[in-house]
């Protein structure tokens, strides 16, 4: 692929707000027929009004993305991107979070982003082309007391990227992971919300109102990059003539990835009590 899109054709799940919307955009001025898909249509009416094509599509559902993808396969006759951004953290502690709610998150982050990519494969291995996009988190890489099922989901969506990397290079189809730190959009609203509203009284009441707080501190243009920064990567990796295997994106996603790789657990432990439990 060359530095531009080319007319190439793109599809952005979760693109309702934040990362998902603004990757639209990017992809569409860079040249792709892009797709942006989300639960809620009247949320991407501005992306309508610039020219990204949008429907409704829920990623839990599986006939939705079925008759999703075959629309754009017979409106465009091929899908050469998937960026598959949908995705949300629900907190709480472990003992308080209930085993229904932690299913939904792996549909949402996990088995959702599978069944497109099963979805969108045939096409691509036909055209002997295809860029699978995969937003993972730096919570991939770190881990947070009262984020345990979050963190399972993106430390699951590496695992399953690395794999399908080897799977499908023979066909000429890159997957690439993109590894977000902070970033403020509703993510972090929602996250922290869930936890204080599923383990405000009992045991870890007290620590889960702190771990709240260091949430709502790093909130923020100060701490926190804007979704246009992910953006940009994401376009960095779709219109690159040989993308890189993973991006890290975002204020402090190279010291955090940098940290990690040189502490040790009962160091990194210390530093996770201090920040959200003491």
């Amino acid at each position: 692929m060359s530095g531009k899109g080319d007319g190439k054709v793109a599809l952005v799940t979760g693109g309702s707000s934040g990362i998902g919307e603004q990757t639209a955009l990017g992809l569409l001025r860079a040249g792709f027929t892009t797709y942006a898909v989300a639960r809620r249509v009247d949320r991407m009416a501005g992306l309508e009004a610039e020219g990204v094509h949008t429907f409704a599509m829920d990623v839990t559902a599986d006939d939705s993305m079925v008759v999703g993808i075959q629309r754009i396969i017979a409106e465009q006759g091929r899908i050469d991107v998937l960026v598959n951004n949908a995705g949300y953290g629900s907190y709480g502690a472990v003992e308080d979070v209930p085993l229904e709610e932690a299913r939904r998150q792996f549909e949402v982050n996990l088995f959702g982003l599978a069944r497109l990519v099963q979805l969108v494969t045939p096409s691509m291995r036909e055209h002997h082309y295809g860029r699978i996009i995969n937003i993972s988190s730096i919570g991939a890489v770190i881990y947070e007391p009262f984020g345990a099922w979050y963190h399972a989901t993106k430390f699951a969506v590496d695992g399953f990227s690395d794999s399908l990397r080897v799977e499908l290079r023979p066909f000429g189809i890159d997957v690439v992971i993109v590894h977000p730190a902070g970033i403020v959009t509703e993510w972090n609203e929602i996250a922290r919300t869930s936890l204080v509203e599923r383990s405000k009284d009992g045991a870890y009441a007290a620590s889960a109102a702190k771990a709240a707080k260091a949430m709502a501190s790093v909130d923020n243009p100060r701490m926190s990059s804007g979704p246009e920064v992910v953006a940009r990567t994401i376009v960095k990796a779709a219109t690159a003539r040989r993308p890189r295997s993973r991006y890290s994106t975002g204020k402090g996603a190279s010291t955090v990835m940098t940290a990690r790789r040189a502490l040790p657990d009962r160091a990194f432990d210390a530093i996770m009590t201090r920040m959200y439990l003491e």
